[in-house]
């Protein structure tokens, strides 16, 4: 797997594995709002924590991608021997 190969599939995986995490935790505010506030949803959670769920992403991701890697070296994943 070359370079550019390698930052595809890592790229690929991250955006996965973020997508998965992200609802992961997530505490709405569930304020009844007796205003019209415009542009604020009450469904929005209270808060998020985008960084720490960045940062077990790339965990994740890099753990994943390692074992992809290793097996791809090695050739247990080379698609090129079962399509022939």
């Amino acid at each position: 797997m070359g370079i550019t190969g390698s930052i595809i599939v890592y790229v690929m995986i991250w955006w996965i594995v973020f997508f998965s995490i992200l609802p992961v935790g997530i505490k709405s505010n569930k304020e009844v709002f007796k205003d019209n506030i415009g542009g604020i949803d009450p469904g929005a959670p209270k808060n998020p924590k985008i960084a720490k769920k960045f940062l077990i992403t790339t965990i994740i991701t890099s753990i994943l991608f390692i074992v992809i890697y290793y097996l791809s070296n090695k050739g247990f994943l080379n698609l090129r021997e079962y399509l022939q």
